[in-house]
């Protein structure tokens, strides 16, 4: 047998083109023994990264290709119905020069190219051309096409422009689909044996090398019938509509053996597969962190003048050669130690705003740590872009939130005006957002107003350029419920059956086929139903289950790159005629690949408050800054006391508010508990939380010791952080290491967790002050160490990010003062939102 490659071939990600997920191709192709595989969606590039990551670990070689479309005239010509849709041709990455042209292409194709489809034309292609590997296609390409019109001379003219442009790296493709049925399109079948006289001829004549494919687009033979309903599905069509687009049921994935049988006459177009293999590079899409460089004054210093005062040697031993190599040398981490100095010199210049003068030595400690582990970590430049453009959405009037998620448990962020909370005053912790003995990219979520976030997006836009910013993709798949009506549709099982049908998938959220049947007795048996129309229904609907239905626009999510991102990953434009282009790559690939990736998150809630604000002015004439308002307001208190809290933020459901009026709150750290605890699990210690505030209950506590992290919230662990600061205290954990263990605690990491309850059980050991203390309550240390790791074994199930508690239980109070002080205005607000 000769060894055989696939080198055309559809997945999912031709959208309702291909019925095959990468997982089943890769598969596939590893059971076939096959050393590589190629992807050459239609048009578009939206599978490639998952397919190179999954080759890779499947140990098969990945291929990187994409069947484009080629205009028959020139790209900027849209008006005419040949300019439509243009000729079929296979283009495959060779190296990495090749993968740039590539995403260079598809880019243009998706953007300036396309009309009803992406496409390029001659001269976009011969100038993105190096690097590229090339054939000829379906019976939809070009020289098929001017060969089935009986233009032969132009077949020839179109194969010597190609030769002239790619030489050996060009190949003239050839097809069987040998249909049983007539019904299953048999005059594609003579058309393909037609045509490939013709292209052995055209073969021989301008020495140009021949391959099989068999344009794959379907996993296996019996998954046929349900990619030709995916058609239907695509064309608006019937099944039983005789005018309809039909495939030959041929187009599955091939083995190698069968491969060899369908041209055992011609072995030369296998062994070519082998060949375009062998000249195919292998090649990483992966990067470090490709950071945009954040314009630094130069009145501060210019990059010569840092060149003089830090050699490199003096930035080696600063740094440290592990850490100087893996920022990618000298030139690298002097930017990074400009971008260093100039973080530092803004977040001492906002301390003095923030804690007065002189600052706390506490705080110049904290400081002075966050920032040696920011520029150990290679990240200023990421603090200097995000400080700047909320300050920028501020000077635009722009409401923007205190903060998100873990970045307010950095005073850093505060000082530089990223967040609005005091990290030291809520016991806020750094490590929860960087941790120092893990290099990883910071993730600052942040809140805008509504209306707001257009004006940062045009802020970030204008200041680094419309080519290096752009939107993220998502991709629709087809769930159950989704799968079942739209199979429904086309095999035309009536309405009412199909609805049934849909309304016996369980409402769980991520619910599958699988889960499905297990927890709907009354669905699985319809699987064997007597009506063979659900049957069908239920059988070809749990096929397509997770076929790419659609593209979308991720909700917040933006890169901002360095370069032109069409240096790194393919564009497309974004829909309602958006300014920003979005990426071919969804959330899980864009920062594997190295580029920046922000949420921009426009908050309603912002809009009230601004609009609150501005309707107090209008009828009170009074002007309201909301970050100073007073903390301890009791009017505000008292109103979430009695539970009157209808359009507060996070505080408005029915339960809350009962156990708002139980707990009669009276100061904000009890916002931030009832934030974290009113969630399924926590929830079950809100009563103890209410009976020990209240003196119902005692207050007790392992050790004395750990009332210091414990009492703020009546001896009852709610915050991760709470476990971080314990274990520091108890065992003298470092920071790195307590960040470890709330990661493993989260991920129910049992493997890491028993490493750490080692490492848990020898630091408390070591302790003298835990010693002591057990010795005080008259325990052993053993019986202490286990009962503390037993509840916090326990508590990860419901254990909750207090930066981000801190932060929304804020705009909460925010909302409950307006309330409070101003009902008609902040009612009037929220009624036009």
């Amino acid at each position: 047998m000769i060894p055989f490659t696939h080198l055309h071939v559809h997945s999912q990600y031709s959208i309702l083109d291909g019925a095959a997920s990468i997982d089943d191709l890769v598969n596939k192709a590893k059971s076939s023994s096959m050393p590589a595989l190629a992807l050459t969606d239609h048009g578009t590039m939206f599978g490639v990264k998952e397919f190179h990551e999954k080759c890779l670990k499947a140990k098969i070689k990945p291929i990187i290709g994409c069947e484009t479309y080629v205009a028959e005239r020139s790209l900027s010509e849209k008006t005419d119905v040949v300019d439509r849709y243009g000729h079929h041709l296979i283009l495959l990455a060779k190296n990495k020069i090749g993968y740039q042209n590539l995403v260079k292409l598809i880019s243009i194709a998706s953007t300036e190219g396309f009309y009803y489809k992406p496409r390029i034309d001659k001269e976009i292609l011969e100038k993105h051309s190096e690097g590229l590997i090339v054939s000829s296609a379906c019976l939809g390409g070009e020289i098929p096409q001017l060969l089935m019109k009986n233009r032969f001379e132009e077949a020839d003219e179109a194969i010597l422009w190609y030769k002239k442009i790619f030489g050996d790296d060009y190949y003239l493709e050839l097809m069987r689909h040998p249909a049983e049925e007539p019904a299953q399109r048999e005059d594609v079948y003579e058309k393909q044996v037609e045509v490939n006289k013709l292209l052995i001829e055209l073969a021989k004549k301008h020495n140009v090398k021949l391959i099989a494919t068999n344009d794959v687009h379907f996993t296996n033979a019996e998954d046929a019938d349900a990619h030709d309903l995916l058609i239907c599905l695509n064309t608006g069509k019937d099944v039983d509509d005789p005018t309809r687009m039909r495939y030959t049921k041929q187009e599955w994935f091939k083995t190698q053996e069968e491969m060899n049988e369908l041209f055992s006459d011609i072995p030369e177009a296998i062994e070519n597969t082998a060949e375009i293999v062998d000249k195919v590079e292998n090649y990483q899409l992966n990067s470090e962190p490709i950071m945009p460089f954040f314009p630094i004054p130069e009145s501060f210093g210019s990059m010569e003048n840092f060149k003089k005062d830090y050699p490199e040697a003096k930035l080696v031993q600063e740094f440290g050669e592990i850490n100087f190599k893996r920022m990618g040398g000298y030139e690298k981490v002097l930017r990074v130690k400009q971008e260093s100095e100039y973080l530092r010199h803004l977040t001492y210049k906002g301390v003095k705003e923030r804690y007065g003068s002189p600052v706390p030595e506490e705080v110049v400690s904290r400081i002075d740590f966050e920032l040696d582990t920011i520029k150990q970590m290679g990240y200023p430049g990421y603090f200097l872009i995000v400080q700047d453009f909320i300050n920028a959405a501020r000077k635009m009037g722009v409401l923007v939130g205190p903060g998100r998620g873990s970045a307010a448990g950095s005073v850093v962020s505060y000082c530089t005006g990223i967040t609005n909370i005091d990290p030291i005053k809520h016991n806020l912790l750094f490590e929860r957002f960087l941790n120092p003995d893990r290099i990883s990219l910071p993730d600052v979520d942040i809140d805008f107003d509504d209306d707001g976030r257009q004006l940062v997006l045009e802020y970030v836009t204008n200041k680094y350029g419309q080519d290096k910013v752009a939107h993220i993709c998502t991709f629709g798949t087809m769930a159950p419920k989704m799968a079942i009506r739209d199979v429904a549709r086309v095999l035309r099982l009536p309405l009412p059956e199909a609805d049934r049908l849909a309304k016996l998938v369980p409402e769980t959220p991520k619910m599958t086929f699988k889960k499905a049947f297990k927890e709907s007795p009354d669905l699985r048996k319809e699987k064997s139903s007597e009506n063979p129309l659900i049957a069908k229904t239920i059988k070809f609907a749990e096929t397509l289950e997770g076929s790419v239905r659609q593209t979308g626009v991720h909700a917040c999510g933006i890169i901002i790159s360095r370069d032109p991102l069409t240096d790194h990953l393919p564009l497309m434009p974004t829909k309602d005629e958006e300014r920003l282009l979005t990426t071919q790559f969804d959330g899980r690939f864009v920062e594997q690949i190295g580029l920046l990736k922000m949420d921009f998150l426009g908050l309603k809630t912002l809009s009230i408050i601004r609009e609150t604000l501005e309707n107090i002015k209008l009828s009170k004439d009074i002007e309201i800054d909301i970050d100073k308002i007073p903390w301890n307001d009791p009017k505000t208190f008292e109103l979430f006391s009695r539970g009157e809290t209808t359009a507060v933020f996070q505080f408005e459901s029915e339960g809350m508010r009962k156990h708002l009026r139980e707990l009669k709150p009276n100061r904000f750290e009890d916002l931030v508990a009832m934030n974290a605890l009113y969630r399924p699990g926590p929830m079950d210690y809100i009563p103890a939380y209410i009976a020990r505030k209240h003196g119902r209950q005692k207050v007790e506590y392992d050790l004395p010791m750990m009332e210091k992290y414990l009492s703020e919230t009546y001896g009852i662990t709610v915050f991760q952080e709470q476990v971080m600061l314990l274990s520091r205290l108890l065992a003298n954990f470092t920071r790195g290491d307590s960040d470890t263990l709330r990661k493993a605690m989260g991920k129910k990491d049992t493997v890491l967790m028993e490493q750490l309850k080692v490492k848990f059980v020898s630091g408390c050991k070591a302790n003298f002050n835990f010693l002591d203390e057990c010795k005080l309550v008259s325990k052993s240390a053993d019986d202490v160490i286990e009962k503390i790791w037993k509840d916090w074994t326990a508590f990860a199930s419901y254990a909750f990010n207090k930066s981000h508690s801190v932060c929304y239980a804020h705009i909460a109070y925010q909302t409950g003062y307006l309330k409070a002080h101003f009902p008609g205005e902040f009612m009037a607000a929220n009624l036009s939102r």
